[in-house]
């Protein structure tokens, strides 16, 4: 297929635009590079836009005679959202709406979602099924269930065929180190303990020790960055007009960020400073995803099952880029 993916500059999106590119499909990356790295994308498959820009989408769509849509373009920090939800559904939903009319009019209807366990909320129950009622807390969670909505409208009025996915803790890097997490500030844990691993930064702040968890501390399930990749790639391969897929991503089991912490150690070989604080407003104690829906309907495995992997995956990039892309050979950059 000749596929647009929107930030697929960005973390997740660059992992899966290699699947995709790997898989034999054609593909254009439409990204402004506010998240994203230039150096995580082959240059040739790279167009410099923003969504609100329908006029640069409109020829893009059908210059290139576009198929098919992967849309990873977000603003994704919880606490941004709370700050600034004006940002968040500006982008999130008005943009996005952007690119759905411009898809529509050139006849584009097969359409796989980037979506969020945010979603969810504070679930009462774990694991976290697609069943599991979504009472999203924050604008970032809402903005991203309310596009779920509007495209399931789509395939109902429009014969769009669509899967949103709903993924935990992304986390991880390719195998060969090629491509990894850079982000700007960095918010996910095993990043984060890693830079305090290696000095990067003073310590890791442990938020709550007093959860109801076996070690007191929040429990989270953490998925490959190229395990979401193969989900979007089958889900994008799989999809029938007006057919709605929503899809929970996880490898359905938790870790501690306690024990995120003795496994980077582990990893690392490097004792991590560690300083522990209160409680942060809004953290459920545990969020464990089942991923047996997505399993059964498209034969989708995760191959990194273990905690050790994915961080050996994580460190292995690191050790190569401490300084993420900004450490790439100019030639790719």
């Amino acid at each position: 297929m000749r596929i647009l993916v929107t930030g697929g500059a960005g973390y997740i999106g660059s992992h899966t635009v290699r699947q995709l590119l790997a898989r034999g499909h054609q593909v254009w990356v439409y990204d402004n590079l506010s998240y994203g790295h230039r150096g995580a994308v082959p240059a040739e498959c790279l167009v410099v836009g923003d969504l609100n820009e329908a006029h640069k989408l409109d020829h893009l769509l059908l210059s290139e005679r576009i198929e098919a849509c992967v849309h990873f373009a977000a603003s994704t920090y919880v606490g941004e959202s709370v700050r600034d939800p004006a940002k968040y559904y500006q982008n999130n939903l008005t943009n996005a709406l952007t690119l759905l009319e411009c898809l529509r009019k050139q006849g584009v209807g097969r359409f796989v979602f980037s979506s969020t366990a945010a979603t969810f909320g504070v679930p009462e129950k774990m694991p976290i099924t697609e069943e599991t009622p979504q009472q999203p807390i924050n604008p970032y969670g809402r903005s991203k269930l309310t596009l779920e909505y509007v495209l399931a409208d789509y395939a109902a009025a429009y014969q769009w065929g669509f899967a949103a996915l709903r993924y935990f803790n992304a986390s991880g890097a390719a195998a060969d180190g090629s491509i990894g997490e850079d982000h700007d500030p960095e918010t996910h844990l095993i990043p984060l303990v890693i830079q305090a691993a290696v000095g990067q930064r003073p310590h890791i702040e442990v938020f709550g020790t007093d959860y109801p968890t076996p070690d007191g501390t929040c429990v989270r399930d953490y998925i490959h960055v190229d395990d979401l990749g193969s989900a979007h790639v089958l889900a994008l391969e799989k999809l029938q007009p007006g057919q709605g897929l929503r899809f929970n991503l996880g490898i359905g089991r938790g870790y501690s960020v306690r024990e995120v912490i003795r496994t980077v150690e582990e990893v690392t070989g490097k004792k991590v400073p560690v300083k522990e604080g209160p409680r942060r407003p809004g953290d459920p104690p545990e969020l464990i995803a089942s991923s047996a829906k997505i399993q059964r309907e498209l034969g989708w495995q995760p191959q990194y099952t273990d905690l050790k992997r994915i961080v050996e995956s994580a460190w292995n990039w690191h050790k190569s880029h401490p300084r993420g892309y900004a450490d790439r050979p100019k030639s790719n950059a």
